[in-house]
């Protein structure tokens, strides 16, 4: 049933255990080490989700086959070092799933996801003061994860345990609040202090977005991706006018922007 898969992945992990080999592999697969293939295991995260927004099969193939290389490579300097190797990473992920998951592997029973979720925090709860000797609701929400997305998930932690606003509407008040805070600070020219404010406005329009159930990480790189599509169509107007668009003035920039969001309607 899984010969395929299981010849393909076997070639992998040969794959990766040549390429490591410092007599015979490629020098700069020799000198990585766990920090230094980090940012790339991000970035290729990122890739698939890029490739599953625009929707193409084939592309999102591709990167999840970049995905899977950083699992292997990170499996691969573990086993080097004596650590653990790819089936301990393989077997710790099933084991999660079905020990996360009692519902289905076990005789638990639950009336509804909102229920089910609950008990996955438990469980996960659990799982944290056995691993760590702690069962701070925070303590493993990750440092690394782009900001916008820990608020996200400090905030969806707490709010396992009802810290947390009882609707949008308290929280949009948050914001208003935040917001005079940040105009005021700015105005008296602390810059530290204006620093301060805008993290908390950042952190309460998380908020926000995770009340009215949207991704704030999402949301932000949408806004990025509409900001370079009108951009670049400021530049494309403007090269075909023949004009430059440091000798343009901010009117003329402005209208074409406002050019871009109708052709974008």
């Amino acid at each position: 049933m899984f010969k395929t898969t299981d010849l393909a992945l076997t070639d992998l992990l040969a794959v990766m255990a040549k390429l490591r080999d410092p007599e015979t592999g490629c020098p700069w697969d020799v000198e990585q080490t766990f920090e230094t293939i980090a940012p790339y295991t991000i970035e290729e995260a990122y890739e698939v989700e890029d490739a599953i927004r625009r929707g193409d099969p084939a592309e999102i193939k591709d990167e999840l086959g970049d995905l899977l290389l950083q699992v292997v490579f990170h499996a691969r300097m573990a086993e080097e070092a004596g650590l653990f190797d790819f089936n301990d990473v393989a077997a710790s992920i099933r084991d999660k799933m079905i020990r996360r998951h009692p519902h289905v592997f076990g005789d638990a029973s639950y009336a509804n996801s909102a229920e089910q979720t609950q008990a996955w925090e438990e469980i996960k709860a659990a799982e944290r003061k056995d691993s760590k000797g702690s069962d701070g609701l925070l303590d493993d929400v990750p440092l690394g994860l782009p900001a916008l997305k820990r608020a996200q998930k400090l905030q969806k932690r707490a709010a396992t345990i009802g810290f947390d606003w009882p609707d949008a509407e308290r929280v949009w008040d948050k914001v208003e609040e935040e917001l005079a805070e940040v105009r005021e600070a700015a105005a008296s020219g602390d810059t530290e202090k204006t620093a301060e404010e805008i993290g908390d406005l950042l952190f309460v329009i998380v908020n926000y977005a995770r009340k009215l159930k949207l991704d704030a990480e999402s949301s932000a790189r949408d806004a990025n991706a509409k900001f370079e599509r009108r951009f670049r169509h400021i530049e494309q107007r403007l090269s075909e006018a023949g004009r430059k668009m440091n000798e343009t003035s901010l009117d003329e920039m402005e209208a074409l922007w406002v050019e871009a969001k109708m052709l974008e309607r």
